[in-house]
């Protein structure tokens, strides 16, 4: 049983997935089961080029920052677990026991996040009545968000980056992602704000 189950390996599940894993020596998140299923073949980040990204070196592929994501998050954060090469087929339970079905296995978890593109392509069924047109997205381009708000599409499903209805920018996604993974936090904490931060001084 997974604490909280993270779907999609691109900018807004990765960075939920720092955050959440950097938390590992509060007391209230060390016994925490984390994981994060990186299926990331469709992610917009495959054919990016950053030259504004704040933090990030002019000139940085897209496609380069996927896989080191990755591993910086195994490299610092080695119990958040990384479920590679699976697709996420269909979601049911409810609310602290649902069941995340990928075409190769069955995960049970109590909290879900989902981070991954706003492509009309989304096709997770349990999910699907929660679909909306993106509010600040072309129309042309029919894409698509699922409805929430402030992150939190029902209780223990939260949606993260572009499918929670922000605009495709780098930061924006990441900093959606790391939202959620506070929010988590917070849960985790008894409702205390809670966030993760590391400094110099200490």
């Amino acid at each position: 049983m997974f604490d909280v189950l993270i779907i999609g390996g691109g900018v807004s599940g990765v960075s939920c997935a720092l955050v959440l894993g950097s938390a590992h020596k509060k007391a209230f998140a060390q016994d925490k089961k984390i994981g994060i299923i990186t299926h990331q073949k469709t992610s917009s980040l495959q054919e990016a080029l950053f030259n504004n990204a704040y933090g990030i070196p002019a000139g940085k592929l897209g496609s380069e920052l996927l896989t080191e994501s990755l591993e910086q998050l195994h490299n610092l954060y080695p119990h958040v677990a990384q479920i590679e090469g699976e697709k996420v087929l269909k979601i049911d339970g409810e609310y602290p026991n649902f069941n995340v079905i990928t075409n190769k296995n069955n995960y049970k978890t109590k909290n879900i996040v989902v981070g991954i593109g706003s492509a009309n392509t989304f096709a997770i069924e349990g999910l699907m009545h929660y679909i909306e047109p993106h509010k600040k997205a072309i129309a042309e381009k029919q894409r698509i968000q699922l409805k929430n708000d402030d992150h939190k599409v029902a209780e223990g499903i939260y949606v993260a980056g572009t499918l929670a209805g922000h605009r495709s920018q780098l930061a924006i996604a990441a900093g959606s992602g790391a939202a959620v993974a506070t929010d988590i936090l917070t849960l985790w904490n008894d409702g205390i704000s809670s966030q993760a931060h590391d400094s110099i001084r200490k």
